[in-house]
Protein backbone atom coordinates (compact mmCIF):
# COMPACT_ATOMS: atom_id res chain seq x y z
CA UNK A 1 0.00 0.00 0.00
CA UNK A 2 1.29 3.46 -1.22
CA UNK A 3 1.07 6.38 1.51
CA UNK A 4 0.04 9.37 -0.15
CA UNK A 5 2.59 12.04 -0.61
CA UNK A 6 1.77 15.49 0.93
CA UNK A 7 0.61 18.17 -1.12
CA UNK A 8 2.22 21.70 -1.25
CA UNK A 9 -0.98 23.51 1.15
CA UNK A 10 -0.24 20.85 4.10
CA UNK A 11 3.64 21.21 3.10
CA UNK A 12 3.26 24.95 3.55
CA UNK A 13 1.22 24.22 6.75
CA UNK A 14 3.87 22.05 7.92
CA UNK A 15 6.61 24.70 7.62
CA UNK A 16 4.62 27.50 9.11
CA UNK A 17 3.77 25.39 12.28
CA UNK A 18 7.63 24.83 12.59
CA UNK A 19 8.05 27.75 11.92
CA UNK A 20 6.41 29.51 14.55
CA UNK A 21 7.45 26.58 17.37
CA UNK A 22 11.39 27.71 16.32
CA UNK A 23 10.41 31.17 16.69
CA UNK A 24 8.27 30.71 20.56
CA UNK A 25 11.22 28.64 21.33
CA UNK A 26 13.85 31.15 20.64
CA UNK A 27 11.63 34.20 21.69
CA UNK A 28 11.74 32.35 25.21
CA UNK A 29 15.68 31.62 25.03
CA UNK A 30 15.79 35.42 24.18
CA UNK A 31 13.75 36.25 27.70
CA UNK A 32 15.74 33.74 29.94
CA UNK A 33 18.85 35.20 28.40
CA UNK A 34 17.44 38.49 29.57
CA UNK A 35 15.98 38.07 32.72
CA UNK A 36 19.84 36.26 33.48
CA UNK A 37 21.57 39.30 32.42
CA UNK A 38 19.20 41.26 34.66
CA UNK A 39 20.27 38.91 37.61
CA UNK A 40 23.90 39.34 36.95
CA UNK A 41 23.46 42.96 36.86
CA UNK A 42 21.37 43.56 39.70
CA UNK A 43 23.88 40.94 42.00
CA UNK A 44 26.68 43.01 40.49
CA UNK A 45 25.58 46.12 41.73
CA UNK A 46 24.73 45.72 44.88
CA UNK A 47 28.32 44.16 45.52
CA UNK A 48 30.04 47.23 43.92
CA UNK A 49 27.85 48.84 46.69
CA UNK A 50 28.46 46.79 49.30
CA UNK A 51 32.59 47.83 48.65
CA UNK A 52 32.23 51.12 47.33
CA UNK A 53 28.92 53.19 48.23
CA UNK A 54 27.54 51.98 51.60
CA UNK A 55 29.93 49.72 52.98
CA UNK A 56 28.51 50.89 56.66
CA UNK A 57 25.29 49.02 55.94
CA UNK A 58 26.37 46.32 54.12
CA UNK A 59 23.69 43.05 53.46
CA UNK A 60 21.37 45.16 55.26
CA UNK A 61 20.70 47.54 52.40
CA UNK A 62 19.66 44.75 50.32
CA UNK A 63 17.41 43.47 52.75
CA UNK A 64 15.87 47.03 53.56
CA UNK A 65 15.04 47.23 49.65
CA UNK A 66 13.20 43.43 49.88
CA UNK A 67 11.17 44.69 53.11
CA UNK A 68 10.15 47.87 51.30
CA UNK A 69 8.97 46.48 48.17
CA UNK A 70 7.07 43.94 50.11
CA UNK A 71 5.30 46.26 51.84
CA UNK A 72 4.42 48.04 48.71
CA UNK A 73 2.95 44.90 47.90
CA UNK A 74 0.79 44.58 51.18
CA UNK A 75 -0.03 48.75 51.02
CA UNK A 76 -0.68 49.29 48.19
CA UNK A 77 -1.16 46.11 46.11
CA UNK A 78 -3.82 44.34 47.85
CA UNK A 79 -6.08 42.88 45.30
CA UNK A 80 -5.33 41.89 41.09
CA UNK A 81 -6.51 40.13 38.32
CA UNK A 82 -4.18 37.22 38.79
CA UNK A 83 -4.32 36.70 42.69
CA UNK A 84 -6.57 37.93 45.30
CA UNK A 85 -3.23 38.46 47.48
CA UNK A 86 -0.27 39.94 45.65
CA UNK A 87 1.44 40.35 48.97
CA UNK A 88 1.52 36.70 49.78
CA UNK A 89 2.08 35.53 45.91
CA UNK A 90 5.40 37.63 45.72
CA UNK A 91 6.78 36.52 48.95
CA UNK A 92 5.81 32.87 47.70
CA UNK A 93 8.77 33.80 44.87
CA UNK A 94 11.20 35.33 47.40
CA UNK A 95 10.84 32.24 49.42
CA UNK A 96 11.72 29.69 46.44
CA UNK A 97 13.98 32.20 45.16
CA UNK A 98 15.97 31.66 49.03
CA UNK A 99 15.76 28.17 48.64
CA UNK A 100 17.42 27.62 45.49
CA UNK A 101 20.52 29.98 46.29
CA UNK A 102 20.68 27.70 49.44
CA UNK A 103 20.94 24.74 47.34
CA UNK A 104 23.91 25.98 45.88
CA UNK A 105 25.84 25.77 48.86
CA UNK A 106 27.85 28.84 49.39
CA UNK A 107 27.07 29.46 52.77
CA UNK A 108 27.97 25.93 53.73
CA UNK A 109 31.11 26.62 51.76
CA UNK A 110 32.54 29.52 53.39
CA UNK A 111 31.18 28.25 57.02
CA UNK A 112 34.14 26.27 58.12
CA UNK A 113 36.66 25.47 55.12
CA UNK A 114 38.75 28.52 55.02
CA UNK A 115 38.98 28.08 58.70
CA UNK A 116 40.50 24.75 58.69
CA UNK A 117 42.90 26.12 56.50
CA UNK A 118 44.10 28.92 58.28
CA UNK A 119 45.12 26.85 61.48
CA UNK A 120 48.25 26.47 60.37
CA UNK A 121 49.41 30.10 60.78
CA UNK A 122 48.02 32.99 63.06
CA UNK A 123 48.44 35.41 60.35
CA UNK A 124 47.39 33.69 57.64
CA UNK A 125 44.33 32.67 59.38
CA UNK A 126 43.38 36.13 60.51
CA UNK A 127 44.04 37.15 56.48
CA UNK A 128 41.84 34.46 55.81
CA UNK A 129 39.37 34.70 58.32
CA UNK A 130 39.03 38.50 57.20
CA UNK A 131 38.78 37.19 53.16
CA UNK A 132 35.98 34.76 54.16
CA UNK A 133 33.97 37.63 56.20
CA UNK A 134 34.09 40.27 53.08
CA UNK A 135 32.97 36.88 50.57
CA UNK A 136 30.24 36.17 53.25
CA UNK A 137 28.95 39.63 53.35
CA UNK A 138 28.78 40.00 49.75
CA UNK A 139 27.41 36.50 49.62
CA UNK A 140 24.27 37.50 51.64
CA UNK A 141 23.64 40.32 49.80
CA UNK A 142 23.55 38.50 46.74
CA UNK A 143 21.05 36.03 48.51
CA UNK A 144 18.96 39.44 49.52
CA UNK A 145 19.09 40.31 45.87
CA UNK A 146 17.88 37.02 44.42
CA UNK A 147 15.23 37.56 46.89
CA UNK A 148 14.71 41.07 45.49
CA UNK A 149 15.17 40.18 42.02
CA UNK A 150 12.01 37.30 42.31
CA UNK A 151 9.81 39.74 44.14
CA UNK A 152 10.21 42.07 41.50
CA UNK A 153 9.70 39.45 38.78
CA UNK A 154 6.15 38.18 40.73
CA UNK A 155 5.59 42.22 40.45
CA UNK A 156 5.99 42.32 36.46
CA UNK A 157 3.88 39.01 36.23
CA UNK A 158 1.36 41.30 38.11
CA UNK A 159 1.08 43.85 35.74
CA UNK A 160 0.94 42.14 32.72
CA UNK A 161 -2.96 42.91 32.99
CA UNK A 162 -2.02 46.85 33.30
CA UNK A 163 0.23 46.05 29.79
CA UNK A 164 -2.58 44.27 27.96
CA UNK A 165 -4.81 46.78 28.88
CA UNK A 166 -2.94 49.76 27.69
CA UNK A 167 -2.37 47.46 24.41
CA UNK A 168 -5.87 47.19 23.46
CA UNK A 169 -6.61 51.41 23.77
CA UNK A 170 -3.14 52.01 22.04
CA UNK A 171 -4.85 50.06 19.68
CA UNK A 172 -8.27 50.47 19.43
CA UNK A 173 -7.44 54.48 19.43
CA UNK A 174 -4.80 53.74 16.46
CA UNK A 175 -6.98 51.67 14.47
CA UNK A 176 -9.33 54.33 14.71
CA UNK A 177 -7.03 57.16 13.85
CA UNK A 178 -5.58 55.18 10.92
CA UNK A 179 -9.13 54.60 9.53
CA UNK A 180 -9.71 58.57 9.51
CA UNK A 181 -6.15 58.95 7.88
CA UNK A 182 -7.63 56.04 5.10
CA UNK A 183 -10.72 58.16 4.27
CA UNK A 184 -9.16 61.56 4.66
CA UNK A 185 -6.29 61.06 1.98
CA UNK A 186 -4.03 61.54 4.70
CA UNK A 187 -0.02 60.33 3.91
CA UNK A 188 1.55 57.43 5.17
CA UNK A 189 5.15 57.01 6.83
CA UNK A 190 6.67 54.04 5.87
CA UNK A 191 9.54 55.07 8.56
CA UNK A 192 7.55 56.18 11.37
CA UNK A 193 5.50 52.58 11.00
CA UNK A 194 8.76 50.74 11.02
CA UNK A 195 10.51 52.60 13.27
CA UNK A 196 7.40 52.35 16.10
CA UNK A 197 7.07 48.80 15.37
CA UNK A 198 10.23 48.03 16.60
CA UNK A 199 9.87 49.96 19.83
CA UNK A 200 7.04 47.65 20.47
CA UNK A 201 8.85 45.28 22.51
CA UNK A 202 12.02 47.09 23.18
CA UNK A 203 9.75 49.26 25.52
CA UNK A 204 8.53 46.15 27.10
CA UNK A 205 12.02 44.52 27.10
CA UNK A 206 13.64 48.35 28.54
CA UNK A 207 11.16 48.25 31.38
CA UNK A 208 11.77 44.73 32.32
CA UNK A 209 15.14 45.43 33.23
CA UNK A 210 15.29 48.67 34.78
CA UNK A 211 12.75 47.87 37.15
CA UNK A 212 14.93 44.28 37.99
CA UNK A 213 18.17 46.15 38.04
CA UNK A 214 17.02 48.85 39.68
CA UNK A 215 19.44 49.68 43.00
CA UNK A 216 17.44 51.43 45.01
CA UNK A 217 14.07 51.08 46.28
CA UNK A 218 11.22 52.20 44.27
CA UNK A 219 7.35 52.34 44.09
CA UNK A 220 6.59 50.21 40.65
CA UNK A 221 4.23 52.34 39.50
CA UNK A 222 7.11 54.69 39.67
CA UNK A 223 8.75 52.93 37.13
CA UNK A 224 6.34 51.00 35.20
CA UNK A 225 3.50 53.07 34.07
CA UNK A 226 5.81 55.56 32.37
CA UNK A 227 7.12 52.57 30.17
CA UNK A 228 3.11 50.88 29.95
CA UNK A 229 2.28 54.76 28.58
CA UNK A 230 5.19 54.42 25.90
CA UNK A 231 4.45 51.13 25.12
CA UNK A 232 0.79 51.91 24.25
CA UNK A 233 2.17 55.25 22.54
CA UNK A 234 4.11 52.82 19.74
CA UNK A 235 1.50 50.61 19.39
CA UNK A 236 -0.81 53.91 19.07
CA UNK A 237 1.25 54.93 15.90
CA UNK A 238 1.96 51.41 15.02
CA UNK A 239 -1.77 50.50 14.31
CA UNK A 240 -2.55 54.15 13.22
CA UNK A 241 0.30 54.41 10.38
CA UNK A 242 -0.54 50.93 9.08
CA UNK A 243 -0.70 51.19 5.17
CA UNK A 244 -4.19 52.51 4.14
CA UNK A 245 -5.12 49.51 2.04
CA UNK A 246 -4.89 46.06 3.12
Amino acid sequence: MTRRAPNRHEADLSERRQGLLARTAARITRALRWLALSLLISIAIECLGVGLWWPEAGPEHSRTMLQTELRYLQQDFRRSLMTDSPGRFAASFAKSARSLFELTGIRHLLSGTWNRAGQERSALRAYLQHLRQAVATHAEAARNIVQLFAVRLAVLILTLPTFVLFFVVGLIDGLVRRDLRRWGGGRESSYLYHYAKKSVWRFVLIAAITYLALPISLHPAFVLVPFAILFAASINITASTFKKYM
